[in-house]
């Protein structure tokens, strides 16, 4: 099962790196990573999806909270969360073939963004399953390249309860490193 993690750390050099270094010593192939700033420059958020049943992401959540610059760990796999992707995809597009190509992006709600002599160059954001489903009705034309973001997440509704505070407060929030309990808070 796709667990998705949204990992709140500290915006400092060689965080991404022991992070996924945390990852590869468990043995846990990363699906999908996504890094940026957030509303305060001194936090970053990771959206990190992993392949792994429940015991497991349970065991990552308490290693990822015994890492020094990480400040708060959501799982969001059963919350209500907007979970997005991006990609961009570079199609063949012969002149009696756009008018079609062109009908699919306006099915799919994607857009096109480059429009060259022998080819177009189509942006869709949305579920994964959207983009492997645009993916798939294009491969007839001739994939040249494409390129995907990896997923980013965010609780719905009210702001998630780490967005909030200052970051000495968001440490605070977190569970106490040396219990391998992430659920004691």
């Amino acid at each position: 099962m796709l667990i998705t993690f949204v990992v709140y750390v500290e915006n400092k050099p060689g965080v991404l790196t022991r992070v996924a270094s945390l990852f590869r010593r468990r043995a846990f192939n990363i699906d999908s990573l996504t890094v940026g700033r957030t509303e305060k420059p001194e936090v970053s958020r990771m959206t990190i999806t992993v392949d792994a049943d429940q015991d497991q992401a349970r065991r990552i959540e308490a290693s990822l909270y015994k890492l020094v610059n990480v400040l708060l760990v959501e799982n969001l796999t059963n919350q209500r969360a907007i979970v997005r992707d991006l990609a961009m995809i570079k199609v063949a597009a012969k002149h009696e073939e756009r008018s079609h190509l062109l009908q699919l992006v306006g099915v799919f709600r994607a857009r096109v963004v480059d429009v060259a002599p022998e080819s177009l160059t189509i942006e869709i954001t949305g579920a994964e399953a959207k983009i492997d489903g645009l993916l798939e009705a294009l491969r007839p034309y001739g994939v040249l390249e494409m390129v995907r973001t990896g997923i980013v997440a965010m609780r719905r509704g009210n702001k998630s309860p780490a967005a909030g505070p200052p970051m000495g407060e968001l440490a605070e929030m977190a569970p106490d490193a040396n219990n391998d309990d992430p659920q004691s808070v």
